[in-house]
């Protein structure tokens, strides 16, 4: 792990899973998860994050800014924030197991 990245970082950069039906497909036809993560995060973060907390091997790792959209609020136009997704593509044989790794 790179020194600029620091243990207290990373356990910080993912915010939650993001599973939706097309996540789901995703991660059984090709072992990719999604995450949503901070907005300052890179891919090689990313990757020491997932490997730190979840003790799997990263095979890739993409990652996506989604741009808020355009919303009324009470009659007066406004946006919702924008978010960064990361997909994490795991190496052949590994898993994530979401409530083991929320007992720990």
């Amino acid at each position: 792990m790179n020194k600029a990245h620091g243990k207290e970082r990373l356990m910080n950069l993912l915010l939650a899973p993001h599973v939706t039906e097309k996540t789901a497909l995703v991660q059984q036809s090709s072992n990719q998860y999604t995450f949503r993560v901070r907005r300052d995060a890179t891919r090689t973060e990313v990757r020491a994050a997932v490997e730190l907390m979840f003790n799997v091997k990263v095979e890739g790792v993409q990652v996506v800014n989604e741009i808020g959209k355009a919303r009324r609020f009470g009659g007066r136009p406004g946006r919702t924030q924008d978010s960064k997704k990361a997909y994490v593509r795991l190496a052949a044989g590994q898993s994530i197991d979401y409530e083991a790794a929320g007992k720990v």
